[in-house]
């Protein structure tokens, strides 16, 4: 099956800076992909690019087959577009702005109220429907933003920070949003909340400096977290010397640190050598040697010790 959002070789240039430098991607039906990167990376202008909203200095962009640049009015037709900030028109409702976007879509005024209506309750704007946009706050107006977007159900959704300004109840909204669209949609999703990627994302793309430095799901960038698969166990202080020796022994175990300590414990994590886990060894050494512990979890590792590493190492 042929990717619904495609991607290839893009290049921008603003001045002396290359904003995106030769980017290549493909999201497929029932993907969400999680596009990531440092402030300045190029994800918007990415994104930009792919929408036809900017002009590509070179490489092409297809959305359902269609060349952004060769036919953008078609391309556009499969396309909901949520941009950086959320544009709408402050002084309408979001119910007059909606049925706006749905007459400038060619909907007549039967299949307007319908579709409004849809948009307006699967983005959660019951409550303010007919209140001015410039009034409304940060989160609302980005809610109306994906109202916009999803109105006319496009097969293609791209969505320049969905989350961003919304509290805990309407980011859970969004998300469970996002997967209920998921099967019959490609959906990227550029954030810099890491943890949507786990939450939402089938697949993240990590950018930096215009181009992709790491490409997999939630779980392939988690393996490269140095303390994936690591071994973390609390005990008293007072054992503290005994257990990192007996630990370090292990030929499961590349070292052994201290995490934390506090209320007279200290954690200790055992780090893995190579790409097992040494939770076996650990808890046979334990039950053998008798050591008494509180607690022992093994841990996966952080989306941001890993977004850190990969950004910083590649030059941010």
């Amino acid at each position: 099956m042929a990717p619904l959002i495609e991607a290839k070789g893009l290049e921008k240039t603003f001045g002396s800076i290359r904003a995106v430098d030769g980017i290549s991607l493909a999201v497929e039906k029932g993907e969400v992909l999680g596009f990531l990167g440092p402030n300045g990376a190029g994800k918007s202008t990415t994104m930009k690019m792919i929408t036809g909203f900017l002009e590509l200095d070179a490489g092409s962009a297809a959305i359902c087959g269609i060349d952004i640049t060769a036919d953008p009015r078609a391309a556009k037709a499969k396309l909901g577009y949520l941009p950086e900030g959320a544009p709408a028109y402050g002084d309408m409702t979001p119910a007059a702005f909606l049925a706006f976007i749905a007459e400038v879509r060619g909907y007549d005024s039967h299949e307007i109220k319908g579709r409004v209506a849809a948009a307006v309750s699967r983005a959660g704007l019951g409550a303010v429907v007919d209140q001015r946009i410039e009034t409304l706050s940060k989160g609302f107006k980005r809610r109306v933003g994906i109202a916009q977007a999803i109105l006319h159900d496009p097969p293609v959704l791209i969505m320049d920070e969905p989350t961003d300004g919304l509290d805990p109840n309407q980011k859970h909204h969004v998300r469970e949003l996002i997967r209920e669209m998921r099967p019959h949609k490609a959906i990227i999703v550029s954030t810099h909340i890491l943890e949507e990627v786990e939450a939402v994302c089938t697949r993240a793309i990590i950018i930096n400096r215009g181009r992709i430095v790491a490409d997999g799901t939630a779980d392939d960038l988690l393996s490269r977290a140095r303390a994936h698969n690591s071994v973390s166990i609390r005990v008293l202080e007072a054992d503290a010397a005994r257990i990192t020796k007996a630990l370090s022994a292990l030929a499961e175990v590349a070292g052994v640190e201290t995490a934390d300590k506090a209320d007279g414990l200290i954690r200790l994590r055992a780090l893995p050598k190579g790409s097992a886990s040494p939770a076996k060894a650990v808890g046979d050494l334990l039950r053998h040697e008798n050591l008494a512990i509180e607690e022992m979890v093994v841990e996966r590792g952080k989306l941001d010790d890993v977004f850190r590493e990969i950004t910083m190492s590649s030059g941010a």
